[in-house]
């Protein structure tokens, strides 16, 4: 087919919609299961721990290969709990990437330490040569973020840290079943994971968890989710309330034995796309050899971005921006002293950073609608 010709068969399918999620369709595939469990946890009276709890955190513990799982409320309280829980404080430095949610850096900011910020690779990733001259003597742990599904040069990064004597906790966020060489990410340090609804493993409504091999900061953790209780009516340190509900548990194990199907959906729709973009000026990063990427999104480098999301758009092709704005660029980071230029890689890769649909439940010839839309609107 010419591209005169697709371009009229795009601009005659202009009225196809492709959305960037869709609920709905997996709601029409999961209701009775999701309806039983409601059933059944109302039934119970449980609302908050329990069995579903310590359920959900044996197997999703036993998924990983690691020794504890530990569930909490959000993502967010996942990678605070991480640095609370190694003592990391005020006068402590901790390296991440600003090419993240904003969550990343908050978390650091909000135990006392400085985010430091180290610039990014062409796939995205944090650059470990940039980790390691970003290092000081108050530098206490890196925190990686495994992006997009994408893990971050792990190998790199924990020699890094064993030479410099400091933690890792890993923002495995997005990143839930991608693994670097045989181990899953989150289980080279401490791993901090988000089960809210948009990821791969999602819940029904806010969820995350914290993975160790470590007994000692397991059992620290359980008490700082509950009051830093030992029992009903002991405190052994002032806590906080970051326990998961036991309806999004019960929502968690279920997905989780589907979740398998689910990644491979989204990588087959991953190896589509590959394919077809090849013939765009879109750049998409390579998989570093020996990892995995378990794709919670698909995101294209490209060139004028704003006129292709617009005309994307304007054919019914929903897509989002993760993060037009760096956090070092971020108002709330104006404190730390960084300015346009300080990360010149993160910053160029904001102009043109472009997520397109990669859920699960799109068909064969969705991908092709995107892929060649995009392709007649270079041509």
């Amino acid at each position: 087919m010419s591209s005169t010709q697709f371009g009229a068969s795009i601009e005659l399918a202009s009225a196809r919609t492709v959305r960037f999620l869709n609920f709905e369709t997996r709601w029409l595939e999961e209701r009775a299961e999701l309806e039983s469990i409601l059933a059944r946890i109302f039934a119970s009276g449980q609302f908050i721990g329990g069995e579903e709890v310590d359920r959900f955190e044996a197997e999703v513990a036993a998924y990983l290969h690691v020794k504890h799982a530990i569930a909490l409320n959000s993502g967010t309280d996942a990678l605070i709990f991480a640095l609370r829980v190694l003592d990391i404080g005020p006068g402590d430095e901790v390296i991440t990437a600003s090419n993240s949610f904003v969550a990343s850096a908050a978390a650091i900011a909000h135990v006392g330490a400085t985010p430091v910020f180290a610039d990014v690779l062409d796939d995205q990733t944090i650059d470990p040569a940039a980790v390691a001259a970003a290092i000081t003597p108050r530098t206490k742990a890196i925190m990686p973020v495994h992006l997009t599904g994408r893990v971050a040069d792990m190998d790199a990064i924990a020699k890094l840290a064993s030479r410099a004597g400091i933690a890792i906790v890993e923002d495995a966020a997005q990143a839930f079943g991608s693994k670097d060489g045989e181990r899953f990410a989150g289980t080279f340090g401490v791993g901090a994971f988000s089960g809210h609804p948009l990821k791969n493993l999602g819940a029904a409504g806010d969820a995350g968890f914290i993975t160790t091999d470590d007994a000692a900061l397991d059992a620290r953790l359980r008490r700082m989710r509950n009051h830093g209780l030992r029992d009903r009516d002991t405190s052994l340190a002032f806590g906080y309330v970051s326990r998961m509900d036991t309806l999004q548990a019960a929502v968690l194990r279920y997905r989780l034995g589907k979740v398998d199907d689910v990644v491979a959906r989204r990588r087959a729709n991953a190896a589509r796309y590959d394919a077809l973009l090849a013939r765009t000026p879109v750049f998409v990063p390579a998989i570093r050899k020996g990892s995995t990427h378990t794709y919670h999104l698909y995101v294209v480098q490209a060139p004028k971005r704003d006129a292709l999301q617009t005309a994307l758009a304007e054919r019914g092709i929903s897509t989002k921006i993760h993060y037009p704005v760096p956090i070092h660029l971020q108002p709330a980071a104006e404190y730390l002293g960084y300015r346009r230029g300080s990360l010149p890689r993160t910053e160029m890769q904001s102009d043109r950073i472009l997520s397109i649909p990669i859920h699960e439940s799109l068909s064969h010839d969705d991908i092709r609608y995107v892929a060649g839309t995009i392709e007649a609107f270079y041509q």
